[in-house]
């Protein structure tokens, strides 16, 4: 078997892929790209974020192991749980959070988390990889230290305004810090324009610091103490004990069998529980025979969007910190139901939630021994924070947290937030089949849900599945691509609200995938054409 990284960012693809050529293995490659992509695409991902991974390693006589490692932001040990009831303003109509006063849960030192990236990514190597840590960062540091063109798709973002007058752009998050502002605009207080070079020798001495102390100075070292007095200095609300006492979780994936593949995902907080709830309610309809993207597929498939939310948002947290029904959510029992009131057209109600903004990213790679990584990580939208001198930016990950308490993903110290993220492996009988993944919140979710269902029920080659018109339905509206044509919608609207969006590609998840013939053992791999990314083999 060759191999493969597919992601959103072709930089990080090709060191990736160059780890592959010189015989590293999949989480090599993913460990050295995640670093790339946190400098190329740096309001995304990096080191101030969080790492959620998917890994299958092949054992021997056919039984390999499946392992969830997630390294998550956690809310500072100085928060309190009503500390921003009187801040709220309203949620985000488009389901992206709370607006809060002054934006103290987006932008800002009061919007950061603790980070887990750099625990996330050096564990992976540590247990996984075959490369040091220090040659992992090697391409990281070259690219921040000699420069990078700036991509259309950072661009695009760059100059997208707020959408309300509570919100916050990209360009705006970075003109609230100075440090940020010195690095990513010009003299002129603009930004670069796509094909600009753009140098970061901040970000890059941060990393050789990393590369020649070791990540534990993040957490325990002086790094960590710089960091620490920073965000003290500044009102945040992560400590030095956060930094100091912060752990990854690792455990087993959650899974449910499709039409008799099994389906291994994250639990919660995150999407995967969601995910296996959706695709157990569709197992009892012949979507095939609807045709694909049929007004009768498009209303189906959104009833059990619909259905999967309206056990989600009420229920979803931490499960540290409260009962999480999980059985219950992806139980036979519940899927029979839903299938039940979505065939008799009884109504479904789902209660607002937020979710996290829908920026962040995702790779997948396997290598040659067989070894299948699906890594989503993200900073959220950034908190635009930097500290003076260490060149990159945290999370803005308190935005996630329903800001009243009594909720099961209210704020409380150490607790790890709901996300969207949603890597996922999908095995016939135990190899795996499919390797997938995606940036977009909870909008991950719906399209991840569609592109299985195009390669399992329709037997799309893993190209034509993900480059599919889609939609997504999460409440009160079925949201549709425009691609997917008027008359279809005109049709499904008879049924359900529905709502063209302005993109053709793109507005939703951002999918990104590697499909394993299990026969022959080719792989085949596609990067969404929303996003500028690319699939690149190893022969």
């Amino acid at each position: 078997m060759p191999g493969m990284i597919v992601a959103s960012e072709p930089l990080a693809v090709e060191e990736g892929w160059r780890v592959l050529v010189e015989g590293g293995n999949a989480v090599d490659a993913a460990v050295t790209a995640a670093l790339v992509q946190g400098v190329v695409n740096p309001q995304m991902c990096g080191i101030g974020g969080y790492t959620l991974l998917n890994l299958f390693v092949p054992g021997k006589g056919g039984q390999g192991l499946s392992q969830i490692h997630d390294a998550p932001a956690l809310a500072g040990s100085a928060v309190r749980p009503d500390m921003w009831v009187n801040e709220v303003i309203r949620p985000n109509p488009d389901g992206w959070g709370y607006f809060l006063k002054n934006g103290v849960n987006t932008v800002g030192y009061t919007a950061i988390c603790t980070p887990g990236a750099v625990r996330g990514l050096t564990e992976m190597l540590s247990n996984w990889g075959t490369i040091s840590w220090k040659r992992a960062l090697q391409p990281a540091i070259r690219i921040a230290r000699e420069g990078y063109m700036v991509s259309a798709a950072v661009d695009n973002y760059w100059k997208e305004r707020a959408r309300y007058p509570e919100a916050y752009s990209f360009i705006d998050i970075i003109r609230s810090n100075a440090e940020a502002s010195r690095i990513y605009l010009t003299a002129e207080g603009k930004s670069l324009d796509k094909g600009a070079a753009l140098r970061n020798p901040d970000y890059a001495a941060t990393l050789t610091r990393l590369a020649n102390d070791g990540p534990e100075d993040f957490y325990t070292g002086s790094l960590g103490e710089i960091i620490s007095r920073d965000l003290d200095k500044n009102g945040s609300f992560v400590t030095i004990s956060d930094l100091e006492n912060y752990q990854a979780r690792s455990g087993d994936p959650i899974a449910t069998t499709y039409r008799g593949f099994r389906v291994e995902t994250v639990p919660p907080p995150h999407g995967g529980a969601t995910l296996l709830a959706i695709l157990n309610i569709l197992e009892h309809f012949d979507l095939r025979s609807m045709g694909h993207n049929s007004p009768d597929y498009i209303y189906t498939i959104a009833m059990a969007m619909k259905a999967g939310f309206a056990d989600r948002n009420p229920h979803l947290g931490d499960p540290s910190f409260v009962n999480v029904p999980l059985e219950w959510m992806i139980s036979s029992e519940r899927a029979r139901y839903w299938y039940e009131e979505i065939r008799s057209g009884g109504p479904i109600e789902v209660v607002f939630a937020p979710s996290e903004p829908p920026e962040t990213t995702h790779l997948s790679v396997v290598d040659s021994g067989g070894n299948c990584v699906a890594l989503t990580h993200s900073l959220g939208t950034s908190s635009g924070v930097i500290t003076p001198g260490l060149g990159f930016m945290y999370n803005n990950s308190m935005v996630n947290f329903h800001p009243v308490p009594g909720h099961p993903n209210s704020i409380a110290a150490g607790k790890g937030r709901t996300t969207g993220m949603t890597p996922t492996i999908i095995y016939r009988k135990d190899q795996p089949i499919l390797v997938i993944g995606a940036p977009g919140a909870t909008r991950i979710i719906t399209s991840l849900v569609q592109v299985i269902v195009n390669v399992i029920d329709f037997g799309m080659p893993v190209e034509r599945a993900v480059l599919a018109a889609r939609m997504d339905c999460q409440g009160d509206l079925i949201r549709c691509q425009a691609r997917i044509p008027g008359h279809v919608c005109a049709e499904v609207e008879k049924r359900h609200p529905v709502r063209r969006m302005p993109e053709s590609h793109g507005g939703l998840g951002l999918v990104h995938a590697i499909a394993i013939d299990p026969e022959s053992g080719v792989l085949s791999g596609a990067a969404d054409f929303g996003s500028g990314g690319m699939a690149l083999e190893v022969e």
